[in-house]
């Protein structure tokens, strides 16, 4: 009996120099969280998102986010603008500092913060509350969101941006590498990710002493003495010598699975965009998406659904796009500024495979389920 190969949305996919770090950091001694694989995985990032990143490797993206919030004062009672069509770990770490999330919609142009909602957001709790003491804005899917508007009306009431690349790593704004586009970024490097270290982050900061300040607060903020001696409370967020190992090799071929993903793209849209009730998220002028996840937008619900079920039924995993935060069971009861282009797209979109390690017959495999779909 044939058993049918499952294709997953998107898949770890090792370059193949990994295995040569992780057996240096055995063979070295070197598995706590530092080490060569530590510094040298850090400088990898640095050289590749350009002289103004410094990098603080850490446990995952949600921890980078939440030392952001730290090194920003973020603390009880305080109002963070964070966007609401994302994953729940942009939002989390609001809530570990004791503050309170206001959401913000999207816009359709990229899907990411809308500008204009930001700004009625900050002059309503201005007026109603108090000025918002940050803001979180996401690249979803590896698409740039418009950050000239975004850091401009940041500027102008003096709000600090926390910008998460979690998914956009690879990804350019007007040839400026996401993740340094404002106040503090974070990247993440879990298992689906554009490259993994398995579990993973990083927080990037615009000097060496927000970096240092980051690193002292992530492994357990331990003060300068012989002793245990704490003035601070800390975090168990480094991340470890071996996983830094899968990062450097990682970093190796970050650049092939860019290339490999937005190939997965354009065969998508090459043979789906003729479909008038299928249409795809395009890249406005400046940016340069990494085209982490393929997403495509159908005209309804029910239309979604059958596509979604479809391929589920040969063993091909997709998924429907981000479910807002504003309408969370657990955050339901939190202000939010929308228009319903985000719940509109959560309705209709659909995330299709799109490793950078399938293949040309996984491809076709899935091109030929989405073709079954009734009145496509």
């Amino acid at each position: 009996m044939l058993t049918t190969t499952k294709i997953y949305l998107s898949s770890p996919h090792m370059g193949g120099s990994e295995q040569k770090f992780v057996d240096e950091a055995f063979a070295t001694n070197w598995i706590a969280p530092l080490g060569p694989n530590v510094d040298g995985f850090e400088h990898d990032i640095q050289q590749y998102l350009g002289d103004d990143a410094h990098v603080a490797v850490l446990s995952s993206g949600t921890a980078a986010i939440h030392l952001a919030l730290q090194l920003l004062g973020v603390s009880k009672g305080d109002e963070v603008l964070c966007q609401s069509f994302t994953f729940s770990a942009s939002a989390n770490p609001i809530i570990y500092q004791g503050a309170t999330p206001v959401f913000i919609d999207s816009e359709v142009d990229t899907w990411n913060m809308s500008p204009e909602l930001l700004e009625i957001a900050i002059l309503d709790r201005i007026e109603r509350y108090k000025k918002p003491k940050a803001i979180i804005a996401v690249h979803l899917y590896g698409m740039p969101y418009k950050a000239t508007e975004i850091n401009a009306i940041a500027k102008k009431y003096d709000i600090p941006v926390v910008e998460d690349s979690a998914e956009a790593f690879g990804s350019f704004y007007h040839g400026k590498a996401c993740g340094t586009l404002s106040d503090l970024g974070i990247l993440s490097f879990n298992g689906n990710k554009i490259i993994t270290t398995s579990g993973g982050g990083a927080l990037i900061t615009p000097n060496e002493t927000l970096k240092d300040k980051a690193v002292f607060l992530s492994t357990q903020a331990r003060d300068a003495a012989v002793h245990y001696e704490h003035s601070h409370i800390g975090f168990n967020y480094r991340m470890s010598n071996v996983l830094a190992g899968i990062g450097r090799g990682q970093m190796e071929v970050l650049d092939k699975h860019v290339a490999l993903r937005r190939k997965n793209f354009n065969f998508y849209k090459e043979h789906l965009s003729k479909y008038a009730s299928i249409s795809f998220l395009e890249e406005p002028d400046g940016c340069f998406s990494n085209r982490w996840l393929t997403c495509i937008k159908t005209t309804s619900f029910e239309l979604r659904e059958q596509i979604r079920h479809i391929l589920l039924e040969d063993a091909i995993e997709s998924r429907p796009l981000w479910k807002p935060m504003h309408t969370q069971p657990i955050f339901k009861d939190c202000l939010h500024f929308t228009d319903g282009t985000s719940e509109a797209l959560f309705e209709t979109g659909l995330c299709l495979p799109s490793g950078s390690n399938l293949s040309s017959t996984d491809l076709d495999r899935i091109l030929n389920n989405i073709l079954k779909t009734p009145n496509l």
